[in-house]
């Protein structure tokens, strides 16, 4: 992590603390609870727990609260907060089929099996500012909760739904990975540093805490003509999917212990040129990470896709560019390090350059007595 060291003024550096706190108390409103942020911000707290690398929804709200909503601070409280907990052990590797889903949507088929799941979302909403929410009291809020509490007559929906891409894999119109990591040897990034190549798995795990809008730059980027990706969104889901982990005493079980909001995205890009004489197939983009945030997934899918172009033209295409420029947490710590003491260095360039005039001074003072003498 790009950790920033500051040393000295131990007094003002106090009382600068202090004033933050100030800053952010003193128009005298109620307190925010940590609790209300999490329920009533929840796009931000899902934010912050992706780039944070961490699922912890109030410690995320809690984070956001501190940082005064700032989500780039805020997942940098996070991911500093998750380098102090132990590691208990890993998960089981997930399969998404088992998401119980709350939204699902497919651009490139009207009708999939399960149907479209609309959910929670704003892609059919007029962007108006809602002023009625300035006055909104717990009142209005229950009368509106009542309206949706389950009824003795209300039906079951689908807990899980099939794939959509797993429709055009069966046609066999769909590439596959030419090689699939074992799940024991999966890298984990938190443990090792990031190398160049990355194997796809690291770039997944990279760009699933990576900062939502360097993730989004970087794909619009590709489909805008810095590249040669346009992307159909084959599904995208948000849901719940159930975490397991192997059993202390029983080889071969596992426990259930929880389950985690997720946005998963799978983009369909054109057929694959390479083999596009013999035997002409799509190929598909993957994205997932914590919380609903459906912008990153998307972006992701889609990076996940340029990054298998081999040549490397565009700066979508080329890992090392996406992967070290996307993390917001490296990037903010080293744009933010500029604000500190430079002054030894700057005093340094300073007097080459002071030195530097001189000596054109001089020179030129040389020179304009040589022509006088001539």
């Amino acid at each position: 992590m790009g950790y920033v060291p500051v040393k000295g003024g131990r007094e003002a550096i106090e009382a600068a603390e202090d004033l933050v706190r100030y800053f952010r108390v003193r128009g005298g409103s109620a307190p925010l609870a940590a609790q209300q942020i999490q329920d009533q911000m929840r796009l931000a707290v899902d934010r912050v727990m992706g780039e944070g690398g961490l699922y912890a929804p109030f410690h995320a709200a809690v984070a956001l609260k501190q940082a005064e909503g700032d989500t780039v601070e805020a997942s940098f409280v996070l991911r500093a907060y998750r380098s102090t907990l132990p590691r208990m052990g890993y998960s089981t590797v997930t399969d998404t089929r088992e998401m119980t889903v709350i939204r699902r949507v497919s651009a490139a088929f009207k009708d999939v099996p399960g149907g479209q799941v609309l959910g929670p979302t704003r892609d059919y909403s007029l962007r108006l500012l809602n002023l009625e929410l300035a006055e909104e009291d717990s009142r209005q809020i229950e009368a509106f909760l009542a309206r949706y509490r389950p009824r003795p007559d209300g039906g079951e929906r689908p807990r899980s739904f099939p794939k959509v891409v797993d429709m055009l894999r069966a046609e066999g119109l769909l590439a596959e990975y030419a090689t699939k990591p074992e799940p024991d040897v999966i890298p984990d990034l938190t443990r090792q540093p990031l190398t160049f190549p990355a194997s796809r798995p690291v770039r997944l795990q990279s760009m699933a805490r990576s900062e939502t809008g360097g993730l989004m730059t970087l794909a619009y980027s590709s489909m805008r003509g810095y590249g040669n990706v346009h992307p159909t969104l084959g599904e995208l889901r948000v849901g719940y999917v159930p975490v397991s982990v192997p059993h202390r005493h029983r080889a071969g079980s596992t426990v259930a212990i929880g389950r985690v909001l997720v946005t998963e995205a799978e983009i369909i890009a054109r057929m694959d040129e390479t083999e596009a004489k013999t035997s002409p197939r799509f190929t598909l983009g993957y994205g997932l990470c914590f919380g609903h945030n459906e912008i990153k997934a998307i972006s992701t899918a889609v990076l996940d896709r340029t990054m298998q172009n081999a040549a490397g033209a565009a700066p979508a295409e080329d890992e090392e560019f996406v992967l070290y420029h996307a993390d917001g947490i490296e990037a903010s710590g080293f744009t933010a390090h500029w604000k500190l003491p430079h002054y030894v260095t700057f005093q340094s360039v300073l007097d080459r350059l002071r030195r530097m005039q001189d000596l054109a001074g001089e020179e030129k003072t040389q020179g304009e007595d040589t022509d006088d003498a001539g």
